[in-house]
């Protein structure tokens, strides 16, 4: 996207004296340069390797998705297009993650990042990266309470709810399905710590008691030792609030292979297909277990899952609507300031996701450029019913899904 390959005609070449095909190709040259020169760079930083590369490509997509929709409209910025340029957070390793932030901004010369995905890598871009350097970071995926109150400049903003939503909403899942007690083990890092938290206030507060609330480390070969000790703590339901390509597939594994525990509740970072599918080749069977992720429903969503199905996806992967919805605010609050700029999104991002103005859906990402364009306002709704709130936080909803055999389903939205 954004680039386009000078070709040469042979029969024009062969036709013509030798000034004129330098002339052409100069002309032609000079053309493609300056299409070229239209294109925004904007940084798609997300784990495409570690804990969550099975969540990744989806998400990705889907942000490209948003930004071609742009492209293609031809009215981004008197014709602008718009190139993604993606750099792997891993997720997990806070350092890698900003070395691949800084090339972006130094090397790539991106105008704003779309990222990254999992807290901590999030939170140390941030203060390493975006912050200094006054770039613009919209995460999809970063869910952390801690990013909260992060020192941002006004910078930051994210397109899923708070950890600390989550807890309460997972809490009420449990107690809902008669569970009185619960043991819980989390990733080591911003995001496990915030959540489990969360959830293990709002469970006490429904009369619910924890029996023991622990970390668990990414990487390792076997849990054994981990869920012996959950085990031992006892529970009517281990909360498993992991990452389904490590050590949250370990846990489950381990608890299964030894018969401590038959269903888990889970929570967003475990919503992946091939975390059922690796547990099915184990031999062994999910159904009963369930959890929370970030979704919605409604007309946005409808459209949403319309537009990635049409583009070979299935609309239902976690944090895809958010990753839409992400590149288009983006993009949105750039053709409301006027420049393909970090500071015209960090001032015009609130604007353009909330009231007043007309309504937006996925797909209409056209319109909305033209409306803007031309003064007016609009009220993107987008994938996820939108809302920003406070310091670039998401308001947002829930999906209780359940495991059943071969998949997921929906149970509720809350």
């Amino acid at each position: 996207m954004g680039m386009y390959p000078i070709s040469v005609n042979s029969k024009f070449t062969s036709a013509l004296g030798s000034g004129l095909v330098v002339l052409g190709l100069c002309a032609a040259t000079t053309s493609v340069l300056a299409q070229m020169d239209e294109a925004v760079k904007v940084g798609v930083l997300l784990g495409f390797t570690g804990p969550i590369e099975s969540l990744t490509p989806p998400m990705a997509d889907s942000a490209e998705l948003a930004f071609e929709e742009v492209s293609d409209s031809g009215k981004f910025l008197s014709g602008k297009t718009i190139e993604p340029v993606r750099a792997d957070s891993t997720c997990i390793d806070a350092g890698s993650a900003t070395a691949a932030a800084e090339r972006l901004v130094t090397a790539d010369k991106v105008v704003a990042i779309l990222g990254a995905d999992c807290s901590g890598v999030t939170i140390a871009v941030a203060n390493n990266v975006s912050v200094p350097k006054g770039m613009a970071l919209v995460s999809p995926s970063a869910t952390s309470p801690a990013l909260s109150t992060i020192d941002d400049d006004g910078l930051f903003f994210r397109t899923s709810p708070s950890d600390a939503r989550q807890g309460k909403v997972l809490a009420q899942v449990i107690k809902e399905r008669g569970y009185g007690t619960i043991a819980i083990t989390y990733t080591k890092n911003d995001y496990g710590k915030g959540l489990s938290e969360s959830l293990e206030a709002a469970f006490e507060e429904l009369g619910g008691t924890v029996t023991i609330n622990t970390a668990h480390e990414d990487g390792k070969a076997d849990y054994t030792a981990e869920v012996a000790e959950l085990a031992e703590a006892g529970g009517d339901l281990l909360v498993v609030l992991g990452y389904a390509d490590q050590g949250g597939i370990g846990i489950v594994r381990a608890a299964l292979d030894t018969g401590a525990f038959e269903i888990f509740g889970l929570a967003d970072a475990m919503y992946s297909q091939k975390f059922l599918d690796d547990i099915k080749a184990d031999g062994n069977d999910l159904t009963g277990s369930f959890g929370t992720v970030p979704g919605n429903e409604g007309e946005g969503a409808d459209a949403f899952k319309a537009i990635y199905t049409a583009a070979g996806g299935d609309g239902d992967g976690a944090f895809t609507g958010e990753s839409y919805d992400a590149a288009a605010l983006m993009a949105l609050a750039m053709q409301k300031g006027g420049e393909a700029t970090s500071e015209a999104i960090a001032d015009n991002m609130i604007a353009v996701a909330n009231a007043p103005g007309e309504k937006i859906l996925p797909g209409e990402l056209g319109k909305a450029l033209e409306i803007l364009a031309a003064g007016g306002e609009v009220d993107y709704v987008g994938a996820t019913n939108v809302e920003l709130v406070g310091p670039g936080e998401a308001s947002g909803s829930y999906r209780e899904y359940e495991a059943q055999g071969d998949e997921f389903i929906t149970v509720r939205f809350r």
